[in-house]
């Protein structure tokens, strides 16, 4: 006899998968700033190559332990696949290497922005790249988030590449990985391995010149950027199991929040009032983009349910 799962366990699921997604996007807004700012003393470059190795190292034994050398062969096989993931490692090395520079570099409050921005960059892409219709709550979204970036240009005399590069690198990123039609934590270890060899090539010209090695604490912490990369998206993957879109959507915007008030009440960068103007554009572009979504997906629901 095949037993109905009880209705009480449902809730627990569902709370579980919130607090999973919730600490993915926890540890990409708070913890893993930290983690790298901690790594100062240490190149951009040199991280990315660490970051990449020991995600290699650390994927590639969980994929090979939990599913076997038949599901990365599946997913390198198909040669269209495989020169979508090209793309994507390209991207993600951009977002990559962008952000531990700002990070670094004291620039965290810049990268924020480019990650409240994104979601509107996503709609423009959609747009652009996918034939999408834009509703008229987006449109004035992506008008106010335009003047917001705008006001800053025109304050500051100079583009927030940081920003920019992140929000564009993470829009593309999303909008070509999605034609590869592969599992998460497959697509991770496959451009990771795509990079191994420029990475192992640029540790190897670096030598003894290089952090790892000379010391247990920067050592320890470059080998822990591989779970620093790999812990987060398997939360991230169990909790959108689970959870509506809606609710990932909303969950999104505690990474670059946790990124800007590091920057600010932790690390001390600057806001001053042109910044202000700016945030203030993003979130109420964010605003009116959030209700426009939650409003579009309550509309299709029951026009679902009326078609039943």
């Amino acid at each position: 006899m095949v037993q109905t799962p009880s209705p009480a366990k449902a809730p627990t699921s569902t709370t579980a998968a919130f607090v999973a997604a919730l600490a993915s996007y926890l540890i990409w807004g708070l913890v893993n700033p930290v983690f790298f700012k901690s790594l100062g003393d240490v190149g951009a470059v040199e991280i990315v190559a660490h970051r990449v190795v020991w995600t290699v190292v650390l994927v590639g034994i969980g994929v090979l332990a939990t599913r076997g050398p038949a599901a990365v062969v599946a997913a390198v096989g198909n040669w269209r696949r495989l020169g979508i993931l090209v793309v994507t490692t390209l991207l993600v090395t951009v977002n990559w290497t962008v952000f531990i520079w700002a990070v670094v570099n004291s620039r965290l409050v810049e990268a924020s922005l480019g990650y409240f921005i994104n979601p509107l960059v996503n709609v423009l892409l959609g747009v652009l790249f996918l034939n999408e219709r834009l509703s008229r709550g987006r449109m004035l979204a992506v008008a106010i988030a335009a003047a917001g970036v705008g006001s800053l240009v025109v304050s500051y005399g100079t583009v927030p590449w940081v920003a920019l590069s992140l929000a564009l690198s993470f829009g593309f990123y999303a909008l070509v990985r999605k034609k590869a039609a592969i599992d998460p934590v497959i697509g991770l270890l496959v451009e990771t391995a795509l990079l191994l060899p420029a990475a192992l090539g640029y540790l190897l010209w670096l030598g003894g010149d290089g952090a790892f090695g000379h010391g247990w604490g920067e050592s320890t912490l470059l080998v822990l950027a591989g779970p620093m990369t790999a812990v987060p998206l398997v939360l991230f993957m169990i909790g959108a199991t689970r959870l509506t879109m809606t609710t990932l959507g909303l969950l999104q915007y505690v990474g670059p929040t946790g990124q800007l008030l590091l920057g600010v009440l932790v690390y001390g960068e600057a806001f001053t009032r042109s910044h202000a103007i700016t945030f203030a554009c993003i979130w109420v572009a964010l605003a009116v983009f959030t209700a426009d979504a939650v409003h579009s997906h309550r509309s299709s629901n029951r026009a679902a349910a009326a078609a039943e």
